[in-house]
């Protein structure tokens, strides 16, 4: 049997952050503000660390090196490790942006482009994200709008509650709303296109960079389609990954195979995970990688997880 292992995640602290990370989900950083935990990621600009078991300090990606079959089957049709998972804690607004789709980004940036989901985690009363636009306009009137500040005229601006998923496909204009608190599941990618910045200025008194002509060239101009859910567990299912969630109050067992690698993140509560004799303590904020591998690991307690695999 391959171990279930757990993970500790990459921080970042961009100026839009807060610390509820910290606070609520037992994030143990020595940053001021945590803006994103990276739970599971093999991405050069951050990497998950193994935490328990004989590999324990190894970085994710020096794990997989020395176990090659823990990621399954689904992975050997992707070039680089497919997924990243994190928290954000969005104290404030996020930039209004875009991500490529992977042609481009493979192009340009020589990594995948970026499909992501958004799972609300928590949110304070009246907070809100943007997702596309209103309705059709043309590249021109974009940049146009960014030019002349009124972009958000022309955007979907959505009032969200805890339990909402939004799919955010490649080349959709979106920014995530201050007071949000959300589980990422995305394309192993951090190319992004920031095209609008409410002005904000970092501590050393610096606009952040944009990309307007980039963004523009990569965004779809129209509203999005409104993904529909397969059914109330299955929240995603794309090409890319396939993500469920349960609420747990007892013990449930789940089946894994040789197809796919499983991530589990918990959202709420704490538990026991175990797999033949390996058994994990686990609580709000963790994650945890099982190797792909055919058997089954059961969760006892009292929590809710998300699970996303390949």
């Amino acid at each position: 049997m391959k171990e279930p292992i757990l993970l500790s995640p990459a921080f970042k602290d961009y100026l839009w952050g807060g610390t509820r990370l910290k606070e609520e989900y037992g994030k143990k950083s020595d940053l001021d503000k945590v803006a994103e935990s990276w739970e599971l990621s093999t991405h050069k600009d951050g990497q998950s660390v193994v935490a328990s078991g004989e590999y324990s300090g190894l970085t994710l990606s020096e794990y997989i090196e020395k176990n090659p079959s823990v990621l399954g089957e689904n992975c050997s049709k992707f070039e680089f490790f497919p997924i990243l998972i994190k928290f954000i804690d969005a104290k404030d607004n996020l930039s209004i942006q875009v991500h490529p789709d992977d042609e481009y980004s493979l192009s340009h940036n020589g990594e995948y482009g970026k499909t992501e989901m958004w799972y609300i985690l928590d949110c304070e009363e009246g907070a809100s994200l943007y997702y596309g636009f209103k309705e059709e306009i043309t590249k021109e009137e974009f940049k146009k709008s960014i030019e002349d500040n009124t972009l958000l005229d022309y955007l979907n601006k959505v009032e969200v509650k805890k339990g909402d998923v939004y799919f955010i496909e490649a080349g959709t204009v979106h920014a995530i709303g201050k007071g949000i608190v959300i589980c990422e599941i995305q394309q192993n990618s951090n190319t992004t296109y920031r095209v609008y910045d409410y002005n904000r200025r970092d501590a050393a008194g610096n606009t952040r960079e944009l990309h307007v002509d980039k963004a523009v060239e990569v965004s779809v101009t129209k509203p999005p389609v409104i993904y529909k859910q397969e059914s109330e567990n299955v929240l995603a299912k794309c090409k890319y990954f396939t993500v469920e969630k349960s609420e747990i109050d007892g013990a449930v067992e789940f089946s894994i195979d040789e197809s796919s690698f499983k991530s589990v993140i918990v959202t709420e509560g704490e538990g026991v995970l175990s797999m033949g004799d390996c058994q994990l303590k686990v609580k709000k904020g963790d994650s945890i990688f099982v190797p792909a591998q055919n058997g089954t690991f059961a969760v006892n307690g009292k929590c809710n997880i998300i699970i996303s695999y390949v």
